[in-house]
């Protein structure tokens, strides 16, 4: 008997109808799908409010609701605001303001029609799903020379001052060196203060270069080359930044979220290693990595910065942080041991789907988006009571997978003769409502008339479910 495999960019190890105990391998549920490049996953930040809002590159913001049905109306569409017409380019973030439920306020980082990095307040409308596109206020545009490397991500820290991520400027190898420059937004953290209606934003009083008139006062930290994703942890007073990395190495920084004025490396290092320290300083103090990966065909080329799991569905990953490689689709738990070193607790290879973002959603359990098929995923731990995915279950194998026209259920175990089978779409609405008998040890479902795209398939006497492709 077969695992079902998804062979259209899904590897078996991502939803199978036959599991193994794989210690905590990671195990993605498909969530809601049909988006157009998703880039980014973030909630509004209020109590039992269990809305998703997915970012598209090109332009727009959708919402996801609790039934994991999409609403047909964007909650943002600022298309033709947004330069998409690179890889790097378009709406890159999203991020709600702490008192979002009082003010209504939410920010985000995007290419404008020059292709510069732009900041931008908006503010939700009368209707809570539908946001006012005429509200804008352009926070701060920082120019870009090449068309690379342009991060995107920006959050609000514990402290109430909002972060932004900015890449170096792009082309290769930081030609300028702009993120040693300390008079150069490009390459650095970013930490402002946006609680102002006469200013586009303050300085915090507690910046470190505030007062340094060698250094733009906006600067958090220096030496980034392309931080794309960064997270919080409040419970460890932590901030973790993904780093794309240039030949050799991929890098994930940890730091406490108060230490000021770091100097990641980049370009003086890659990784921990060397890179071109033709204009450094063997005085500076760097902030060397937590982890780094080597950048390789089979393990990856382009980290993309997770989370540490503070859900409550999947104690096994608790305190744990979760990342993924955009080329190979690699999963990787980072975990710290009694030393305060994290290292490589498990590594799950979903093949290449070019996972792009990470998200959580109001109660921490953590999702992730793959920009190839636009499908967002729930992320979840193989082996934990409650998932859905129990592994003693198996006893049915499904193929084709791909399948076009029919789809083959076999069964090795006599409680599926008797069960019911149903097809459903990857948010939980049933395409198959009739039940469909399984006979003797085989039955053959129809699937000439479903659209192309993901599906799930579900057993009445099992939890279990299997997911196929339908081409």
């Amino acid at each position: 008997m077969s695992l079902i495999t998804i062979r259209y960019q899904l590897m078996a190890y991502l939803l199978t109808c036959q599991l193994t105990s794989m210690g905590q391998d990671i195990v993605l549920i498909p969530y809601a799908n049909d988006f157009v490049k998703p880039v980014d996953i973030s909630h509004a930040g209020i109590a039992g409010d269990l809305r998703l809002f997915i970012t598209e590159k090109d332009g727009r913001i959708k919402i996801v609701l609790p039934d994991k049905s999409v609403l047909p109306v964007p909650f943002l569409d600022i298309d033709s605001r947004v330069n998409s017409s690179a890889n790097e380019r378009g709406l890159l973030g999203l991020c709600f303001h702490p008192d979002y439920e009082t003010n209504g306020y939410f920010y985000v980082h995007y290419s404008n029609a020059g292709g510069h990095s732009t900041i931008s307040r908006f503010k939700v409308s009368n209707n809570p799903d539908i946001a006012d596109v005429d509200s804008e206020k352009i926070l701060l545009v920082v120019n870009q020379p090449f068309n690379n490397h342009n991060a995107g991500d920006l959050e609000f820290g514990p402290d109430g001052y909002l972060y932004i991520g900015m890449g170096d400027g792009g082309s290769g190898g930081d030609p300028g060196d702009r993120s040693q420059n300390p008079k150069n937004l490009l390459g650095k953290m970013l930490r402002i203060d946006v609680n102002t209606e006469t200013e586009n934003y303050l300085i915090p009083s507690d910046n470190p270069f505030k007062n340094n008139v060698d250094t733009l006062p906006e600067i958090w930290a220096l030496g980034l080359r392309n931080p794309w994703r960064f997270s919080f942890d409040t419970v460890n007073n932590e901030i973790w930044i993904a780093d794309v990395g240039q030949d050799k190495w991929e890098e994930i920084n940890v730091a406490q979220i108060d230490q000021a004025a770091l100097n990641y490396g980049w370009r003086c290092y890659e990784g921990d290693k060397i890179f071109n320290f033709s204009n450094c300083q063997t005085s500076t103090r760097f902030h060397f990595p937590a982890h780094v990966y080597v950048n390789s065909f089979d393990v990856g080329c382009s980290v993309t910065g997770g989370y540490i799991y503070r859900g409550n569905k999947y104690p096994a990953m608790s305190g744990k942080y979760v990342y993924a490689d955009f080329c190979t689709g690699i999963f990787t738990v980072l975990a710290r041991d009694t030393s305060g070193k994290w290292s490589p607790e498990h590594a799950t290879d979903l093949d290449n789907m070019e996972f792009a973002t990470f998200g959580t959603d109001i109660n921490g359990e953590l999702y992730v988006a793959g920009l190839a098929n636009g499908t967002v995923f729930q992320v979840t731990s193989e082996g934990v009571n409650g998932t859905g995915h129990q592994q003693s279950e198996s006893g049915f194998a499904v193929t084709p997978n791909p399948t076009e026209n029919r789809l083959f259920v076999t069964f090795t175990d006599a409680k599926y003769i008797s069960g019911t089978w149903q097809i459903f779409s990857v948010n939980d609405k049933i395409i198959f409502p009739q039940s469909i008998q399984a006979s003797e040890n085989e039955t053959i479902l129809d699937t000439e008339t479903l659209p192309a795209g993901v599906y799930v398939l579900k057993n009445s006497h099992s939890s279990h479910i299997c997911t196929f492709l339908k081409m």
